[in-house]
């Protein structure tokens, strides 16, 4: 039975792969909202642009926790004798005295962050910030772990150990007024206390009807809570059913004038934030931002996008983070790109922003090149040298290292 199962999965997907040429119906006005929709957004979107005055603007936010670590990665040794070393916090000198075969990697950054896993439960890592590729070591720490300075932590795995030693604790400094505005302005776009999905939303699917356009609105609604109610899991990379349940969504909030819900569905699809079983590379490609459909409103687009690709140590609840690699690929199509391109320059530069930000600002910018046309990439490319001088030396380092 369960290869049965697996091979009508395989069917579907395969399907999926041949008949997934366009996401969504393009309307005669060159977007996926028709007119009408669009009329009906501009309108909210001008009453929230003249109460973007007496949002919260004056609050303080803080960049990621984050220091500089060294990581150590030491294989075939004792480990029991080798983590007693690290509990009683023995200098790095003296530890690579004692094991000559331990590889140490110098200065790289580290953040400290806090999640809630599938449990519910809090999780509290620490990982590292590769320039060179994003990927980097993560530690599981207790969430009362404290006193980092002069001190180690590790994780093992089949016989090797890898650790960070730090030389300072953890810190985080207050973003610069620009930055913390545009978090404002994100935050009162997309409102915080709604989500797209109610909280006792259960898998599955709804049939959402041709005539959907035409229903009373008490039915519309009717729908619109149904359909947060449910939520959609992709089958295979393929299967654009997650997409299509929030555009779905988009649609209806759109029709009922349901601000809340449609920025959050609609940034959905932008940032292809979806639940799958699986998902590869070759299919993200089909998978449209569609940022001109917001650019077509009146929304201050560099400040909401900024805003939500800015990492934070004390974020508004259900604050709305975006996909750096996905950000940037909206960015590349954007109207407004030379903008938006300086804007990325000017935060890999500013030395009033922490590392971290300044990191994923780099990354955002590799993204938004990869999708230039070929024409635009050599000049990106050579303007982001120029930018990465300015990063602190230890990242520049790592940028030169093949």
């Amino acid at each position: 039975m369960k290869n049965v199962l697996t091979l009508l999965l395989y069917f579907f997907c395969i399907t999926a792969i041949f008949s997934q040429y366009d996401e969504f119906q393009i309307q005669k006005n060159g977007l996926i909202y028709n007119d009408k929709t669009m009329s009906k957004l501009e309108h909210i979107v001008d009453s929230l642009n003249l109460m973007y005055s007496s949002c919260e603007l004056d609050k303080t936010y803080y960049a990621q926790n984050q220091t500089v670590a060294h990581k150590v990665n030491l294989k075939h040794a004792d480990i029991g004798s080798v983590k007693k070393d690290m509990k009683n916090n023995m200098p790095l000198e003296e530890f690579l005295e004692k094991y000559p075969n331990a590889k140490l990697k110098k200065e790289v950054l580290v953040i400290r962050y806090k999640y809630t896993n599938y449990k519910g439960r809090e999780v509290v890592q620490l990982r590292e910030i590769d320039p060179q590729n994003d990927y980097g070591v993560e530690i599981k720490i207790s969430k009362h772990d404290r006193d980092f300075q002069k001190t180690w932590r590790y994780e093992t795995y089949e016989g090797s150990i890898t650790a960070f030693y730090f030389e300072n604790e953890f810190s985080s400094i207050p973003l610069p007024e620009k930055y913390a505005n545009m978090i404002g302005y994100a935050d009162c776009l997309i409102d915080s206390t709604t989500l797209k999905f109610k909280e006792d939303a259960k898998q599955g699917w709804v049939n959402f009807p041709d005539n959907w356009s035409t229903l009373p609105l008490i039915e519309q609604q009717i729908l619109l809570d149904k359909m947060r109610s449910t939520k959609v899991i992709g089958s295979c990379s393929m299967d654009d059913s997650p997409r299509v349940h929030a555009m779905n969504i988009a649609m209806l909030s759109a029709e009922t004038t349901d601000w809340k819900i449609f920025l959050r569905s609609h940034l959905d699809i932008m940032n292809d934030r979806f639940d799958r079983v699986s998902d590869g590379s070759y299919a993200m490609q089909k998978r449209h931002t569609y940022i001109k459909e917001l650019e077509e409103l009146n929304i201050n687009i560099s400040d909401l996008i900024f805003g939500i690709s800015l990492r934070l140590e004390n974020p508004s609840e259900n604050h709305y983070y975006g996909r750096i690699n996905r950000i940037g690929r909206a960015f590349a199509e954007t109207e407004n790109r030379n903008q938006i391109e300086q804007t990325m320059l000017s935060m890999i530069e500013d030395v009033g922003l922490d590392d971290y930000n300044r990191v994923l600002s780099y990354f955002l910018f590799l993204n938004y090149s990869y999708h230039l046309e070929e024409e635009f990439k050599a000049d990106a490319k050579q303007k982001l040298q120029v930018a990465i001088t300015k990063l602190p030396n230890y990242l520049q380092n790592r940028l030169k290292q093949d």
